[in-house]
Formats: structure tokens, sequence, C-alpha cells
């Protein structure tokens, strides 16, 4: 039997996982739920749990597809693993999300991360098909399948996507990937002033021009768009000549990969360069996004055709008064990254309204007693 009183637990099966969370269920033990705990700055504080759970030995691949477009991998293995695995097949799960070098899937799905290409491939909850999970009843729990159009019952892994590990442990996840496109190509178009960079945005999103990824970096008084693209060589050409035109300039295909990975882990490198640093997330309409990104008033990163902005802090509760104050017109405002140790003092989700009352309930279904990740859904749950 395992010593569950380690500083660690690895289970290396879902079911060794779904004994380690009876274990602490039965004993009233709080439970700190990880993979790699790379985003210990993300969500809310999991300060004085009585054991630390880690999924990073669930890191197996349990079944891939490649003509089927599905795969189906343990909690434990690293996004950049997996994404070297589908890139043999030319396929690829497009989540980009920050702290990529070290996430595992598990913790991606349950912070819901994603980046640049969310534009258009959508979130987690367009790429999971189905899970399994380890709940504190000492129990694994199947949702969805390995077939994309599988709608029958209700699929509890949504769930847990986005829950931050409050519900129950991820242990497998089953998703549909995406070819990769025939070509690729990336531009950099540098503007000095905002409203020249929203003009721009407008353009590209009236114009035929069917892009991956449009994001907004604000530095100082200097403003750069992020362009992704991919296509036949004749689509490829297309972007190129109309680019041009508005003065973009491409990105070498040697320097694609370094240059989306800054942009992908724009976050990751801001807090590292900052102890006390925080970073707060909005959430809008494509019109409102202009407004967000003028208020911010350091660095900031926007997925300009999707609707979020995050705005970096150099202090933390200099972030969590922006947040409190941009929470009356758009309520899905929230710290997302704060120093683990400033968590407690700040208020991280300033505006929750009535879906909270509802998260409650749910946390009461599967954690009556509040055992699991507590207070990592920004404090209140």
């Amino acid at each position: 039997m395992p010593d569950y009183f380690t500083d660690t637990i690895r289970p290396a099966t879902p079911g060794e996982l779904a004994e380690a969370l009876a274990w602490a269920s039965s004993r009233d033990q709080t439970v700190e739920l990880g993979g790699h705990f790379s985003k210990r700055r993300a969500g809310g504080t999991c300060a004085g749990a009585n054991m630390t759970i880690s999924t990073a030995a669930l890191n197996r691949v349990r079944q891939y597809e490649p003509r089927d477009l599905t795969i189906s991998v343990e909690a434990g293995i690293s996004y950049c693993e997996l994404s070297r695995l589908l890139a043999e097949h030319r396929q690829m799960l497009p989540l980009d999300p920050p702290f990529s070098d070290t996430a595992t899937i598990g913790g991606v799905v349950a912070a819901n991360c994603s980046g640049p290409r969310r534009l258009l491939y959508g979130t987690a909850r367009d790429m999971v098909i189905g899970m399994e999970f380890a709940t504190l009843e000492g129990k694994t729990v199947r949702s969805g399948g390995m077939v994309v159009k599988n709608v029958a019952g209700l699929d509890m892994s949504k769930l847990m996507i986005g829950s931050f590990g409050t519900l129950a442990a991820i242990a497998v996840v089953n998703f549909k990937v995406i070819p990769r496109p025939p070509t690729e190509c990336s531009f950099r178009l540098s503007l000095a002033r905002l409203d020249d960079a929203f003009a721009a945005r407008d353009a590209l999103r009236k114009s035929p021009l069917d892009f991956a990824a449009i994001d907004l970096l604000k530095s100082g008084s200097a403003f750069v768009l992020a362009l992704r693209a991919g296509g036949n060589p004749a689509t490829i050409s297309r972007f190129t000549r109309e680019l041009d035109a508005m003065g973009a300039r491409p990105i070498a295909q040697s320097e694609e990969a370094a240059f989306w990975n800054s942009i992908q882990n724009f976050i990751p490198q801001y807090l590292d360069m900052h102890a006390d640093g925080a970073i707060v997330r909005v959430s809008c309409t494509l019109k409102d996004l202009r407004a967000v990104m003028e208020s911010a008033p350091g660095p900031a990163i926007a997925r300009a055709g999707s609707g979020v902005c995050y705005a970096c802090f150099e202090e933390a509760g200099e972030a969590a008064a922006f947040a409190a104050g941009m929470s009356g017109t758009y309520p899905e405002t929230v710290v997302e990254y704060a120093p683990e140790e400033r968590k407690a003092e700040l208020n991280l989700w300033p505006a929750p309204g009535q879906d909270l009352e509802i998260m409650k309930r749910i946390k009461q279904m599967f954690d009556p007693r509040n055992l699991l990740n507590r207070g990592r859904l920004y404090n209140h749950i």
C-alpha cells in the first residue's frame, strides 16, 4: 500500500488515483491535486492541504487512431510530448496553453487553458470527446467516448473542464485531433496607435481570409498584431499578397516556432520577471476589446479575434484593484495569476454572479466536505 503520509502521492493508474482519494476522504484529509503544478499562480490558493496528489505518473497514451482523428491519453502526459507525437502524423491539438513546456494535459484541461489558435479551433470544450476521472468515493467514472459525435447521456466531462480540480481528479482524456494544414504562414504587423491596431484587426475580420490566430500585443506605446494562417499554396499566396499590402512582415519559417512560443508563453515570461506580478483576464465582446486594452495601464496581450485580454501588473494589489474596477462592466473578469502568498488577501473574482451558486451545488454533489483543491476556483470554491 502506498504511504499516503509522504510529501506527494503519485498514483500510476486511475485505480490507484481513486484509491488515494478514497483514503483521503475516509480520514477527512484535504487534498492538493495537480500534475506538474506549473500553474500554482493560477486560480485561488490551496494553502494548508493535508496531502498532495500528482497525476504526473499517469503519462501513457491509451489509444491513438490517426485515421479516426482521435487519441486517448492519461492526464499526466505533457502537452509538449503529446504535440510531438501528433506531429509525427501531421496532426495537432491546437490548445496552445501557457506554461506549455511543463504543463500536463490534465492541468491544461482542468484550468481550461487556451492560446492564440482558439480563434479558429476553439478551446478544450471543443476538443474533448471523453474522459475518465476519479472521485472522492474511490470510484472511476467514464464520460463520453472515442467517437467524435458521441452525444448519448450527460457529458460529465464538460464539468471537469475549468473546474481547477475542485470536483474530481482527471485521469484520462480523449480528444478529437486536427490535421495540420499543408502549409502555414505567420506575419507581424507593427502599429503606432491602438486605433490603427483595431482598424487593422477589423479589416482582417471582414476579409475572406480565415486566420488561425489574431493576437494583439501591447508594450509601452507600441502595438503588434501577430497573425497565423494555414492552407494550400494558393491560399498562402493570397495571405501573403494581402498582408503585404497592409504592411505586415512575414515571419521566416525557421523563426515561426520561437515567435509563437513567445506569444503562447507571454504570461509565464512576464511572471518570471516580476515576483509580485499578477495577470488580470478580461472577457468581453470584440467591440469592447479596444476599450479594455486602452484601460490596461501596462503590458497586455489579447486574443483579438476572440475577445479575451490579459493585462499585466507588477504588483498584485494593483491587479486586484483593476479587476474590481473592470468587473462592473465586464463581469467575467478575474485575477488569473497572482503570487501564492498574496492570493488569500485578494479578491480574485470580483463579480461571480449567479453562476457561482450553480457551481457550489455541483461542488456539493462531488465533494460535500470540501476536501479537494479547496479554494482553487479563485478562492470561492
